[in-house]
Protein backbone atom coordinates (compact mmCIF):
# COMPACT_ATOMS: atom_id res chain seq x y z
CA UNK A 1 0.00 0.00 0.00
CA UNK A 2 1.33 3.50 -0.77
CA UNK A 3 1.60 5.97 1.47
CA UNK A 4 1.50 9.75 1.19
CA UNK A 5 4.75 11.47 2.99
CA UNK A 6 4.59 15.60 3.32
CA UNK A 7 6.99 17.51 2.33
CA UNK A 8 9.73 17.87 5.25
CA UNK A 9 9.63 21.42 5.15
CA UNK A 10 6.19 21.76 5.76
CA UNK A 11 5.19 22.36 9.19
CA UNK A 12 1.84 21.88 11.24
CA UNK A 13 2.85 25.22 13.07
CA UNK A 14 4.91 28.29 13.92
CA UNK A 15 6.69 26.97 16.88
CA UNK A 16 7.57 23.41 14.76
CA UNK A 17 8.96 25.52 12.02
CA UNK A 18 11.65 27.25 13.91
CA UNK A 19 13.11 23.99 14.65
CA UNK A 20 14.01 23.77 10.99
CA UNK A 21 17.76 23.41 9.42
CA UNK A 22 19.21 26.26 8.92
CA UNK A 23 19.00 27.73 5.00
CA UNK A 24 22.00 27.26 3.02
CA UNK A 25 20.65 28.70 -0.48
CA UNK A 26 18.79 31.96 -0.44
CA UNK A 27 16.23 32.88 -4.14
CA UNK A 28 16.78 36.26 -5.02
CA UNK A 29 14.73 38.08 -8.01
CA UNK A 30 17.16 40.19 -10.06
CA UNK A 31 15.78 42.61 -12.90
CA UNK A 32 17.71 44.98 -15.27
CA UNK A 33 16.13 48.33 -15.20
CA UNK A 34 17.29 49.24 -18.41
CA UNK A 35 14.80 46.37 -20.18
CA UNK A 36 18.00 44.95 -22.09
CA UNK A 37 18.71 41.73 -20.61
CA UNK A 38 16.59 39.16 -18.69
CA UNK A 39 15.64 39.47 -15.76
CA UNK A 40 16.85 36.78 -13.70
CA UNK A 41 16.10 34.27 -10.26
CA UNK A 42 20.25 34.06 -8.67
CA UNK A 43 20.76 31.98 -6.01
CA UNK A 44 22.83 32.81 -3.82
CA UNK A 45 25.18 30.92 -0.93
CA UNK A 46 24.20 31.27 2.34
CA UNK A 47 26.12 28.52 4.10
CA UNK A 48 28.96 30.27 6.51
CA UNK A 49 30.87 26.68 5.89
CA UNK A 50 30.64 26.84 1.99
CA UNK A 51 33.70 28.02 0.49
CA UNK A 52 31.34 30.42 -1.92
CA UNK A 53 29.20 31.21 0.98
CA UNK A 54 27.81 34.92 0.32
CA UNK A 55 28.59 35.01 -3.28
CA UNK A 56 25.95 34.20 -6.70
CA UNK A 57 26.22 30.22 -7.21
CA UNK A 58 23.23 30.08 -9.84
CA UNK A 59 21.72 32.52 -12.09
CA UNK A 60 18.35 31.37 -14.31
CA UNK A 61 17.75 34.29 -17.00
CA UNK A 62 14.25 34.61 -17.83
CA UNK A 63 13.22 34.08 -21.88
CA UNK A 64 12.47 37.58 -22.10
CA UNK A 65 13.42 41.06 -21.50
CA UNK A 66 11.46 43.78 -18.87
CA UNK A 67 9.82 41.28 -17.23
CA UNK A 68 10.78 43.49 -13.85
CA UNK A 69 10.52 40.33 -11.71
CA UNK A 70 9.45 41.16 -8.12
CA UNK A 71 7.79 39.28 -5.40
CA UNK A 72 7.40 35.55 -6.02
CA UNK A 73 6.80 32.69 -3.78
CA UNK A 74 6.70 28.96 -3.48
CA UNK A 75 3.94 26.80 -5.16
CA UNK A 76 3.15 24.88 -1.56
CA UNK A 77 4.02 25.45 2.05
CA UNK A 78 2.58 24.04 5.31
CA UNK A 79 -0.82 25.62 4.61
CA UNK A 80 -0.99 21.82 2.20
CA UNK A 81 -1.10 20.64 6.15
CA UNK A 82 -4.44 22.67 6.79
CA UNK A 83 -7.24 20.10 7.97
CA UNK A 84 -10.17 22.42 5.57
CA UNK A 85 -7.94 21.40 2.50
CA UNK A 86 -5.58 19.05 2.57
CA UNK A 87 -2.62 18.30 0.13
CA UNK A 88 -0.13 16.52 2.09
CA UNK A 89 1.12 14.77 -1.54
CA UNK A 90 2.41 18.62 -2.35
CA UNK A 91 5.65 19.66 -2.31
CA UNK A 92 7.60 22.57 -2.09
CA UNK A 93 9.18 22.65 -5.43
CA UNK A 94 8.39 25.03 -7.51
CA UNK A 95 9.03 29.40 -7.47
CA UNK A 96 6.21 30.70 -8.75
CA UNK A 97 7.97 34.22 -10.25
CA UNK A 98 5.13 37.01 -12.06
CA UNK A 99 7.13 40.00 -14.10
CA UNK A 100 5.39 43.26 -12.44
CA UNK A 101 5.61 44.97 -15.90
CA UNK A 102 5.28 42.49 -18.40
CA UNK A 103 2.39 40.43 -16.14
CA UNK A 104 4.51 36.99 -17.71
CA UNK A 105 4.16 33.99 -14.99
CA UNK A 106 7.16 32.00 -14.94
CA UNK A 107 7.20 28.40 -13.12
CA UNK A 108 10.57 27.42 -11.89
CA UNK A 109 11.57 23.79 -10.67
CA UNK A 110 14.01 23.85 -8.08
CA UNK A 111 14.62 20.00 -8.36
CA UNK A 112 17.10 17.96 -9.31
CA UNK A 113 19.65 21.04 -8.76
CA UNK A 114 18.77 23.67 -6.07
CA UNK A 115 21.33 25.84 -7.66
CA UNK A 116 20.02 25.66 -11.20
CA UNK A 117 16.20 25.91 -11.20
CA UNK A 118 14.87 24.99 -14.37
CA UNK A 119 12.33 27.31 -15.89
CA UNK A 120 9.27 24.13 -16.85
CA UNK A 121 6.18 26.69 -18.00
CA UNK A 122 5.57 30.11 -19.18
CA UNK A 123 2.39 31.73 -18.43
CA UNK A 124 1.68 34.50 -21.11
CA UNK A 125 -0.12 37.67 -20.17
CA UNK A 126 -2.82 36.97 -22.44
CA UNK A 127 -3.09 34.38 -20.62
CA UNK A 128 -3.49 35.81 -17.13
CA UNK A 129 -5.93 38.44 -18.84
CA UNK A 130 -8.43 36.02 -20.47
CA UNK A 131 -8.89 33.76 -17.76
CA UNK A 132 -8.71 35.49 -14.75
CA UNK A 133 -9.07 39.97 -15.76
CA UNK A 134 -5.76 41.14 -14.02
CA UNK A 135 -2.75 42.16 -15.37
CA UNK A 136 0.34 43.35 -13.54
CA UNK A 137 0.79 40.22 -10.84
CA UNK A 138 2.37 41.22 -8.04
CA UNK A 139 2.66 39.21 -4.52
CA UNK A 140 2.09 35.17 -4.66
CA UNK A 141 1.37 33.12 -1.42
CA UNK A 142 0.81 29.22 -1.69
CA UNK A 143 -2.82 28.89 -0.15
CA UNK A 144 -4.60 25.89 1.18
CA UNK A 145 -6.52 25.67 -2.02
CA UNK A 146 -3.90 27.05 -4.83
CA UNK A 147 -1.75 29.57 -5.77
CA UNK A 148 -2.94 33.03 -4.69
CA UNK A 149 -1.56 36.08 -6.57
CA UNK A 150 -2.63 39.07 -6.10
CA UNK A 151 -2.58 41.60 -9.49
CA UNK A 152 -2.26 45.44 -9.18
CA UNK A 153 -4.37 45.95 -12.18
CA UNK A 154 -7.45 44.62 -14.31
CA UNK A 155 -6.67 43.17 -18.22
CA UNK A 156 -6.87 46.88 -19.85
CA UNK A 157 -3.98 47.96 -16.90
CA UNK A 158 -6.44 49.95 -14.50
CA UNK A 159 -8.76 49.47 -12.17
CA UNK A 160 -9.83 47.00 -10.30
CA UNK A 161 -6.89 45.47 -9.18
CA UNK A 162 -7.62 42.10 -7.13
CA UNK A 163 -6.53 38.29 -6.44
CA UNK A 164 -6.52 35.23 -9.37
CA UNK A 165 -6.08 31.48 -8.23
CA UNK A 166 -3.43 29.32 -10.13
CA UNK A 167 -3.53 25.05 -9.68
CA UNK A 168 -0.68 24.48 -7.54
CA UNK A 169 0.16 21.35 -10.00
CA UNK A 170 -0.68 22.35 -13.24
CA UNK A 171 0.14 25.46 -12.84
CA UNK A 172 -3.29 26.66 -14.84
CA UNK A 173 -4.76 29.92 -14.05
CA UNK A 174 -8.33 29.19 -12.43
CA UNK A 175 -9.66 32.72 -12.58
CA UNK A 176 -10.33 35.49 -10.46
CA UNK A 177 -10.97 35.09 -6.52
CA UNK A 178 -13.45 37.87 -5.28
CA UNK A 179 -17.14 36.87 -5.66
CA UNK A 180 -18.40 39.97 -4.37
CA UNK A 181 -15.56 43.03 -3.97
CA UNK A 182 -17.72 45.54 -2.80
CA UNK A 183 -15.53 48.94 -2.73
CA UNK A 184 -12.56 47.47 -2.98
CA UNK A 185 -10.48 49.30 -6.11
CA UNK A 186 -6.70 49.48 -5.36
CA UNK A 187 -4.80 46.43 -4.58
CA UNK A 188 -1.19 45.46 -3.57
CA UNK A 189 -0.78 42.50 -0.90
CA UNK A 190 -3.02 39.94 0.28
CA UNK A 191 -2.50 37.69 3.12
CA UNK A 192 -4.95 35.40 5.61
CA UNK A 193 -5.95 34.57 8.49
CA UNK A 194 -6.78 30.52 7.98
CA UNK A 195 -8.11 30.13 11.69
CA UNK A 196 -10.36 33.12 11.46
CA UNK A 197 -11.37 32.41 7.53
CA UNK A 198 -10.35 36.21 6.82
CA UNK A 199 -8.27 37.38 4.09
CA UNK A 200 -6.46 41.03 4.47
CA UNK A 201 -6.11 43.00 1.23
CA UNK A 202 -4.00 46.61 0.81
CA UNK A 203 -4.03 49.04 -1.93
CA UNK A 204 -0.84 51.12 -3.92
CA UNK A 205 -2.49 51.95 -6.89
CA UNK A 206 -3.36 51.06 -10.74
CA UNK A 207 -0.43 50.39 -13.23
CA UNK A 208 -0.37 53.95 -15.13
CA UNK A 209 0.41 55.97 -11.51
CA UNK A 210 3.67 54.24 -10.42
CA UNK A 211 4.78 52.38 -13.74
CA UNK A 212 6.36 55.77 -14.65
CA UNK A 213 7.54 56.59 -11.27
CA UNK A 214 5.85 57.95 -8.33
CA UNK A 215 3.50 60.99 -9.94
CA UNK A 216 3.91 63.73 -7.22
CA UNK A 217 0.36 65.20 -8.12
CA UNK A 218 -1.43 61.67 -7.27
CA UNK A 219 0.66 61.52 -4.02
CA UNK A 220 0.27 64.84 -2.50
CA UNK A 221 -3.14 64.53 -4.02
CA UNK A 222 -3.56 61.44 -1.49
CA UNK A 223 -4.89 59.52 -4.39
CA UNK A 224 -2.78 56.63 -3.79
CA UNK A 225 -3.95 53.68 -1.89
CA UNK A 226 -4.48 53.94 1.99
CA UNK A 227 -7.14 51.52 3.26
CA UNK A 228 -7.24 47.96 4.18
CA UNK A 229 -10.23 45.37 3.28
CA UNK A 230 -11.26 42.62 5.22
CA UNK A 231 -12.60 39.83 3.11
CA UNK A 232 -14.52 36.33 4.14
CA UNK A 233 -12.19 33.92 3.05
CA UNK A 234 -13.87 31.15 2.21
CA UNK A 235 -17.19 32.54 0.59
CA UNK A 236 -15.06 35.57 -1.15
CA UNK A 237 -17.04 38.43 -0.17
CA UNK A 238 -15.41 41.88 1.20
CA UNK A 239 -16.66 42.50 4.30
CA UNK A 240 -15.01 45.99 5.82
CA UNK A 241 -13.42 48.62 4.41
CA UNK A 242 -10.48 50.72 7.50
CA UNK A 243 -9.46 54.40 5.65
CA UNK A 244 -6.68 55.08 7.28
CA UNK A 245 -7.07 58.94 6.26
CA UNK A 246 -6.10 60.86 3.44
CA UNK A 247 -2.88 62.33 5.15
CA UNK A 248 -1.23 58.58 4.52
CA UNK A 249 -0.30 57.14 1.47
CA UNK A 250 0.65 53.62 0.51
CA UNK A 251 -0.67 50.87 2.82
CA UNK A 252 1.73 48.00 1.72
CA UNK A 253 2.94 44.95 3.76
CA UNK A 254 0.33 42.70 5.81
CA UNK A 255 2.28 40.71 8.16
CA UNK A 256 -0.30 38.68 9.97
CA UNK A 257 0.76 36.84 13.23
CA UNK A 258 1.45 33.26 12.19
CA UNK A 259 -0.15 31.73 15.68
CA UNK A 260 -3.48 31.40 13.82
CA UNK A 261 -5.52 31.57 16.88
CA UNK A 262 -4.20 35.19 16.76
CA UNK A 263 -6.75 37.47 15.38
CA UNK A 264 -4.03 41.28 14.87
CA UNK A 265 -1.20 41.41 12.34
CA UNK A 266 0.82 44.41 11.21
CA UNK A 267 0.86 47.03 8.11
CA UNK A 268 3.24 49.74 7.08
CA UNK A 269 2.00 52.99 6.16
CA UNK A 270 5.09 54.44 3.20
CA UNK A 271 4.49 58.40 4.03
CA UNK A 272 2.47 60.57 5.79
CA UNK A 273 1.70 64.02 3.39
CA UNK A 274 1.66 66.03 7.27
CA UNK A 275 5.07 64.91 8.20
CA UNK A 276 6.53 62.79 5.88
CA UNK A 277 7.39 60.26 8.66
CA UNK A 278 6.43 56.50 8.35
CA UNK A 279 4.02 54.27 10.86
CA UNK A 280 3.48 51.08 11.59
CA UNK A 281 -0.18 49.95 12.69
CA UNK A 282 -1.59 46.87 13.98
CA UNK A 283 -4.81 45.55 12.84
CA UNK A 284 -7.02 43.24 15.64
CA UNK A 285 -10.44 41.81 16.21
CA UNK A 286 -12.68 44.71 18.07
CA UNK A 287 -15.94 43.03 19.04
CA UNK A 288 -17.64 41.72 15.70
CA UNK A 289 -15.30 44.21 13.32
CA UNK A 290 -11.84 44.77 12.66
CA UNK A 291 -9.94 47.95 13.68
CA UNK A 292 -6.29 49.45 13.34
CA UNK A 293 -4.36 51.52 15.79
CA UNK A 294 -1.41 53.37 15.01
CA UNK A 295 1.63 51.88 17.52
CA UNK A 296 5.08 53.01 15.64
CA UNK A 297 6.17 56.58 14.45
CA UNK A 298 9.10 56.78 12.53
CA UNK A 299 10.00 60.58 12.09
CA UNK A 300 11.64 62.16 8.54
CA UNK A 301 15.48 63.32 9.71
CA UNK A 302 16.36 67.21 8.67
CA UNK A 303 18.63 67.42 5.59
CA UNK A 304 20.39 69.92 3.28
CA UNK A 305 18.44 70.84 0.14
CA UNK A 306 22.04 70.22 -1.60
CA UNK A 307 21.83 65.96 -0.12
CA UNK A 308 18.09 65.73 -1.34
CA UNK A 309 17.15 64.50 -5.03
CA UNK A 310 14.75 66.96 -6.47
CA UNK A 311 11.80 65.23 -5.78
CA UNK A 312 12.29 66.03 -2.12
CA UNK A 313 14.32 69.15 -1.65
CA UNK A 314 11.76 71.36 -1.05
CA UNK A 315 10.73 69.64 2.20
CA UNK A 316 14.23 70.27 3.03
CA UNK A 317 13.93 66.81 5.35
CA UNK A 318 14.51 62.81 4.32
CA UNK A 319 11.69 60.72 4.99
CA UNK A 320 12.40 57.02 6.63
CA UNK A 321 10.17 55.47 3.69
CA UNK A 322 9.66 52.71 5.75
CA UNK A 323 8.89 50.20 2.40
CA UNK A 324 8.77 46.54 3.59
CA UNK A 325 8.00 44.77 6.91
CA UNK A 326 8.68 41.54 8.29
CA UNK A 327 7.63 39.37 11.13
CA UNK A 328 9.31 36.68 13.23
CA UNK A 329 7.73 33.63 12.96
CA UNK A 330 7.00 33.11 17.00
CA UNK A 331 5.85 37.03 16.25
CA UNK A 332 7.71 38.27 18.55
CA UNK A 333 10.46 40.79 16.56
CA UNK A 334 9.50 42.94 13.32
CA UNK A 335 11.90 43.87 11.33
CA UNK A 336 11.04 47.46 9.90
CA UNK A 337 13.20 48.58 6.52
CA UNK A 338 13.71 52.28 5.89
CA UNK A 339 14.28 52.51 2.40
CA UNK A 340 15.12 56.68 2.70
CA UNK A 341 17.34 56.75 5.79
CA UNK A 342 19.05 53.62 5.42
CA UNK A 343 17.57 52.08 9.08
CA UNK A 344 17.21 48.59 9.49
CA UNK A 345 15.57 48.50 12.89
CA UNK A 346 13.91 45.47 15.00
CA UNK A 347 10.96 45.98 17.53
CA UNK A 348 9.70 43.60 20.16
CA UNK A 349 6.14 43.13 19.51
CA UNK A 350 5.54 40.35 21.96
CA UNK A 351 2.55 43.41 23.06
CA UNK A 352 1.39 44.49 19.03
CA UNK A 353 -0.25 47.51 20.51
CA UNK A 354 3.26 48.66 22.31
CA UNK A 355 6.06 48.09 20.22
CA UNK A 356 10.03 48.42 21.70
CA UNK A 357 13.22 49.02 19.59
CA UNK A 358 15.25 46.63 20.48
CA UNK A 359 18.10 47.30 17.82
CA UNK A 360 18.84 49.00 14.71
CA UNK A 361 21.59 49.20 11.89
CA UNK A 362 21.55 51.75 9.06
CA UNK A 363 23.35 50.92 5.61
CA UNK A 364 22.99 53.31 2.30
CA UNK A 365 20.41 55.81 2.36
CA UNK A 366 19.57 59.08 0.63
CA UNK A 367 21.31 61.42 2.61
CA UNK A 368 24.01 59.24 5.02
CA UNK A 369 25.52 56.60 2.35
CA UNK A 370 26.45 54.48 5.47
CA UNK A 371 28.79 52.04 4.41
CA UNK A 372 29.43 47.78 5.45
CA UNK A 373 31.50 46.60 8.01
CA UNK A 374 33.23 44.76 4.91
CA UNK A 375 34.44 47.96 3.59
CA UNK A 376 32.25 48.58 0.80
CA UNK A 377 30.66 51.73 1.13
CA UNK A 378 29.84 54.54 0.75
CA UNK A 379 26.54 52.95 -0.51
CA UNK A 380 23.15 53.83 -2.25
CA UNK A 381 19.30 52.45 -1.92
CA UNK A 382 18.70 50.85 1.42
CA UNK A 383 16.85 48.28 3.48
CA UNK A 384 14.14 47.23 1.09
CA UNK A 385 13.17 43.48 0.73
CA UNK A 386 13.77 42.13 4.29
CA UNK A 387 13.33 38.77 4.34
CA UNK A 388 13.61 36.03 7.98
CA UNK A 389 14.73 32.99 8.51
CA UNK A 390 12.46 30.53 10.06
CA UNK A 391 14.41 30.21 13.62
CA UNK A 392 14.97 33.61 13.30
CA UNK A 393 18.79 34.17 14.40
CA UNK A 394 19.52 35.53 10.69
CA UNK A 395 18.10 38.66 8.68
CA UNK A 396 18.69 39.48 4.68
CA UNK A 397 17.86 42.41 3.08
CA UNK A 398 18.40 43.48 -0.44
CA UNK A 399 18.11 47.43 -1.53
CA UNK A 400 15.91 48.50 -4.66
CA UNK A 401 12.61 49.21 -4.68
CA UNK A 402 11.37 49.12 -7.85
CA UNK A 403 12.82 50.20 -11.06
CA UNK A 404 11.05 53.09 -12.29
CA UNK A 405 11.21 54.48 -8.35
CA UNK A 406 14.54 54.40 -7.76
CA UNK A 407 16.42 56.89 -9.68
CA UNK A 408 13.19 59.75 -8.13
CA UNK A 409 15.39 58.94 -4.49
CA UNK A 410 18.51 57.64 -5.59
CA UNK A 411 19.49 59.33 -8.77
CA UNK A 412 22.77 58.15 -9.44
CA UNK A 413 21.27 54.86 -9.83
CA UNK A 414 21.19 52.30 -7.59
CA UNK A 415 24.17 49.59 -7.11
CA UNK A 416 22.72 46.94 -5.87
CA UNK A 417 23.86 44.40 -3.08
CA UNK A 418 22.39 41.94 -0.34
CA UNK A 419 23.51 41.80 3.34
CA UNK A 420 22.92 39.42 6.46
CA UNK A 421 22.33 40.62 9.94
CA UNK A 422 22.95 38.23 13.08
CA UNK A 423 19.72 38.55 15.13
CA UNK A 424 20.06 37.59 18.75
CA UNK A 425 17.15 35.61 20.41
CA UNK A 426 16.62 38.29 23.18
CA UNK A 427 16.54 41.48 21.12
CA UNK A 428 19.41 43.24 18.79
CA UNK A 429 20.37 42.87 15.38
CA UNK A 430 24.23 43.06 13.81
CA UNK A 431 25.68 42.97 10.06
CA UNK A 432 27.72 39.72 9.58
CA UNK A 433 30.66 41.33 8.25
CA UNK A 434 31.57 38.42 5.53
CA UNK A 435 28.44 38.62 4.20
CA UNK A 436 28.15 41.45 1.26
CA UNK A 437 26.97 40.37 -1.94
CA UNK A 438 27.95 43.11 -4.61
CA UNK A 439 25.32 42.94 -7.20
CA UNK A 440 26.28 42.77 -11.00
CA UNK A 441 25.88 46.08 -12.00
CA UNK A 442 23.51 44.91 -15.30
CA UNK A 443 20.77 43.90 -12.41
CA UNK A 444 19.31 45.37 -9.05
CA UNK A 445 18.37 42.65 -6.79
CA UNK A 446 14.50 42.73 -5.23
CA UNK A 447 12.80 40.07 -2.90
CA UNK A 448 14.48 37.08 -1.21
CA UNK A 449 12.89 33.22 -0.64
CA UNK A 450 14.75 31.32 1.47
CA UNK A 451 15.00 27.61 0.50
CA UNK A 452 12.24 25.35 2.93
CA UNK A 453 10.30 28.16 3.50
CA UNK A 454 10.87 31.86 5.64
CA UNK A 455 8.96 34.13 7.63
CA UNK A 456 6.95 35.03 4.60
CA UNK A 457 6.41 32.58 2.88
CA UNK A 458 4.07 30.11 5.18
CA UNK A 459 0.74 29.75 6.83
CA UNK A 460 -0.13 27.49 9.63
CA UNK A 461 -2.93 25.93 11.06
CA UNK A 462 -1.96 25.10 14.01
CA UNK A 463 -0.39 27.12 17.50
Amino acid sequence: MATWTPDPSFYPSPRMAMKAAPETLAYVAAFDPDRKQPDAIAVVDVDPASSSYGSIVGNTPMPNVGDELHHFGWNACSSSLCPNAPHPHMERRYLVVPGLRSSRIHILDTRPDPRKPAIVKVIEPAEVAERAGYTRPHTVHCGPEGIYVAALGNREGKGPGGIFLMDHESFDVRGQWEMDRGPQHFAYDAWWHLGHDTMVTSEWGTPDTFENGLIPEVLLGARYGRRLHFWDLNKRKHLQTIDFGDKHQLVFELRPAHDPTKAYGFVNCVISLENLSSSIWTWYRDGDKWAVKKVIEIPAEPASEDDLPPVLKGFKACPPLVTDIDLSMDDKFLYVACWGTGDLQQYDVSDPFNPKLTGKVRIGGIVSRAAHPSGAGPLNGGPQMVEISRDGRRVYFTNSLYGAIDPQFYPDGIEGWMVKLDADPSGGIAFDPKFFVKWPKSHRPHQVRLEGGDCSSDSYCYP
